[in-house]
């Protein structure tokens, strides 16, 4: 919802609570809150109605604009509320253990001096703009905007089943076929050679789906190969790291780890283990010729028959590279196909002749590019049994214009990608816009990203779903509509990280700008920041944009901070994100102890990653977070928790990876109520370790990596219904040997998945029978076992 009715969806019931009798507000001051409130409901549904106006009748600019404002607004408010929290928290010296405390406590600074006057003055204030902006609604004649009729669900089970089938581009077999003739043919001399071809059409064409196909098919007749990525401003460093990694995975297995290395190095590195090489590379979206030029440097010309694919969008690349194939769109018949098989299941024919007519006008204005196809297949497939089928399919037509800026392509693509992001609910328009805040190529982990919509309050609870599963419903309908992509899948078929196709983040980039949703410094964001900042991510890769990290103002406004630069000025500045919720600074190793002091400030955080920074230790102040719903501090050199982790009840997930941790944080943990996924380190199992993590009420994800094992012949420790378990779903085991458990009868009910990771080379002797108990684990639905070597 937040991207079209701001921070409504929390503000709103906050001042609902102030209203409560318990508070004991003064008479003015309630009264004030009530109109502040009853104004705010008014405008929140006039800003749902002007978001669900008809494909064909867009909000004219004034419109646009006041709903801007009223967005704008309402984070203000809500910024108010926040500060004035963290102002009462800061000057208690006894933290309450409790939202409702936090809340109880808040309201009694209304009696006092200063703040009292500053928090009058703030209301004053937003009552006269609310005024202003309620008198532009009626100007502007927002009520008349048109909402658009509702749409029937999506049953996910055929989508799914649909999406399978799309990713096989049509013809895709056929142009492969050319492209392993333009390599491999020749007389012996010529298969000796080295030899570079270039793929370049548009962006959406299936340039890299195509490659890899060839790659796929190619790669094993050859003594080494590696897939790398570049896109648009790429990282040397690492796609250099990256092509030595997956030439020699054994001997560079710590590359991507190393800091020292220069380009010159890497480059030299990489010729000297490809001289006497026969190898396949293929370099993937490639932008500029500098780039390219400078790649082929590392890529030794030898006698051996070795070979390189590059695609590209910009022709000039394609030239400079070899050989050019130059992808085209799809013929009407293959697009007619791909678009049948999408939404039909078959390639045949559309079943209804009306459709079949609007169908071919919608596959014009497509252009023959797939991407573009299966985008709005996918969103239509769900429509095709509506009544009003034939009307709804003819006003997606009608909202497909003619390009929105010089470049037909690019603009073309983009409004045929809009029509999708159109039809999403509130909910997951915003998840989408959320994840324009990742670089180009980025591989998402659908588990860090569910938490952090759940950390920005994006998720909404559902009857009978936990806030993390109707996390993952979002994800498997993004990538049912086509606007993310599957790269990983884990043992419960489920994505465990996405993509975001190029053009798809260039339009939800494009739509997070507009409504100044999130800002990006560096990577694929061009524009310059916003005066207000709501949500930053930090990417610069260069010396030119990390100096102007420090000169970023307005931080006070800033709700989302995460970081993919390791070189970070911006931590002096931590104290004034002064309504932070969300902190993710994984992979930061310039953050060290002393950062901690100030992050524990940040009174409001729901969300905090410190994954592979350099802490060793945590500090006492961390009990201040009283908000705090996800810790993660995995690939740390942290020790120990303090015990004031244990006030923090909000905690829904805390990962520590393999770190140990002691029965005696165990048995702490116990207290945190809301807490259902863990992840730790165990230094051997022992029966009263479980028995402590079976009493945890909400525990539904534990994962545990055990150090030391027991022997065989040892006697096993029975998980019973001493341990109970009660809401466990998954459960993970890594073992550096002897599993030395086993499941009774009527135990772990509710358990459906069960992942066994064995490490080591070990014998049968070592590693015991695997005589588990499985058939006692009634609910079990997915089980995966795997030996690490």
């Amino acid at each position: 919802m937040e991207v079209m009715t701001g921070a409504m969806s929390t503000l709103l019931p906050i001042l609902g609570n102030l209203l409560k009798e318990e508070y004991n507000l003064q008479k003015n001051t309630r009264g004030e809150i009530k109109f502040l409130k009853a104004e705010l409901e008014s405008m929140e549904a006039a800003l749902i109605k002007v978001s669900e106006a008809p494909l064909d009748q867009p909000p004219d600019k004034q419109v646009k604009l006041w709903a801007r404002d009223v967005r704008d607004l309402s984070y203000e408010i809500e910024d108010n509320v926040d500060k004035f929290l963290a102002c009462l928290e800061c000057q208690q010296q006894k933290r309450p253990h409790s939202f409702m405390g936090f809340i109880h406590r808040s309201i009694n600074i209304l009696t006092k001096g200063k703040v009292r006057h500053n928090i009058g003055m703030d209301i004053k204030d937003i009552k006269r703009r609310i005024k202003e902006v309620s008198e532009r609604r009626d100007r502007y004649k927002v009520d008349s905007v048109v909402p658009k009729s509702t749409s029937t669900s999506t049953d996910t089970l055929r989508q799914l089943a649909l999406f399978k089938k799309a990713t096989e581009f049509i013809g895709t077999k056929e142009k492969s076929l050319d492209i392993v003739k333009m390599l491999m043919e020749g007389d012996e001399v010529f298969k000796k050679q080295p030899k570079m071809i270039s793929i370049v059409g548009f962006g959406g064409l299936g340039k890299t789906t195509l490659a890899n196909v060839v790659y796929e098919k190619l790669r094993g007749d050859f003594d080494c190969g590696a897939f790398v990525s570049v896109s648009l401003n790429p990282d040397m460093k690492k796609l250099f790291k990256s092509l030595l990694y997956q030439i020699d995975k054994v001997n560079y297995k710590n590359i991507m780890d190393e800091s020292a290395w220069s380009d010159t190095q890497l480059i030299s590195e990489i010729r000297d283990f490809l001289r006497d090489k026969r190898y396949f590379i293929l370099i993937d979206d490639i932008w500029d010729k500098s780039v390219w030029n400078n790649i082929r440097c590392a890529l030794i010309e030898n006698e051996c028959g070795s070979r390189v694919i590059a695609t590209t969008r910009i022709l000039d690349v394609a030239k400079e590279v070899g050989g050019v194939y130059e992808l085209k769109p799809l013929s009407t018949s293959d697009s007619r196909k791909l678009f049948y098989q999408r939404i039909f299941g078959t390639e045949d024919k559309c079943p209804h002749i009306q459709l079949a007519e609007v169908t071919e006008k919608i596959l014009q204005k497509c252009g023959g590019v797939p991407l573009a196809i299966i985008t709005l297949a996918s969103m239509l497939a769900g429509k095709k049994e509506h009544e009003n089928a034939y009307t709804y399919w003819s006003k997606v037509y009608q909202s497909m214009g003619s390009g929105l800026g010089n470049n037909p392509d690019l603009m073309d693509m983009r409004r045929i990608l809009y029509v999708s992001y159109y039809v999403l609910p509130p909910n997951l328009k915003t998840c989408l816009l959320y994840l324009s805040l990742y670089p180009e190529d980025y591989d998402i982990k659908t588990k860090e990203l569910i938490w952090k919509w759940i950390g920005e309050g994006f998720i909404h609870e559902e009857q009978g779903k936990s806030l993390y599963e109707v996390g993952e419903d979002y994800i498997a309908e993004l990538i049912n509509k086509s606007l993310v992509q599957p790269m990983d899948i884990d043992v419960a078929n489920k994505a465990s990280s996405v993509r975001v196709h190029d053009m798809v983040l260039d339009l939800i980039t494009s739509l997070s700008n507009e409504e100044n949703f999130l800002a990006t410094l560096g990577g694929h964001q061009t524009r310059s920041l916003p005066s207000k900042i709501r949500r930053l991510s930090l990417q610069a890769s260069n010396e030119k944009d990390a100096k102007q990290i420090p000169n970023i103002s307005s931080l006070s406004h800033v709700r989302s901070l995460t970081v993919f630069s390791k070189d970070l000025s911006l931590l002096s500045a931590l104290t004034g994100f002064l309504v932070l919720r969300a902190l993710d600074l994984s992979g930061c190793t310039k953050v060290v102890n002393h950062h901690l002091k100030d992050i524990c400030k940040l009174f409001h955080l729901r969300y905090l990653s410190l994954k592979g920074t350099s802490i060793t230790e945590i500090p006492k102040e961390i009990g201040n977070l009283q908000l705090l719903q996800v810790l993660d501090i995995r690939s740390t050199e942290m020790e120990k928790l303090p015990s004031t982790f244990v006030q923090l009840r909000q905690l829904v997930l805390v990962d520590m990876g393999t770190r140990v941790v002691s029965t005696l944080l165990l048995k702490s943990m116990c207290t945190l109520p809301s807490l259902s996924s863990l992840a730790i380190g165990l230094a051997k199992l022992t029966e009263e370790d479980l028995q402590i993590l079976g009493s945890m009420p909400s525990l539904s994800d534990l994962s545990i990596h055990i150090l030391y094992c027991g022997k065989v012949g040892e006697k096993r420790i029975v998980i019973d219904k001493g341990c109970p378990f009660r809401s466990l779903t998954r459960f993970s085991i890594k073992s550096r040997g002897f599993i030395d458990f086993m499941f009774a009868e009527g135990t772990l009910q509710k358990l459906q998945i069960l992942e066994l990771y064995i490490f080591g080379k070990r014998t049968e002797d070592q590693c015991g029978d695997f005589q588990l108990g499985l058939e006692n684990l009634s609910s079990l639905a997915f089980l995966f076992c795997n030996k690490i070597v």
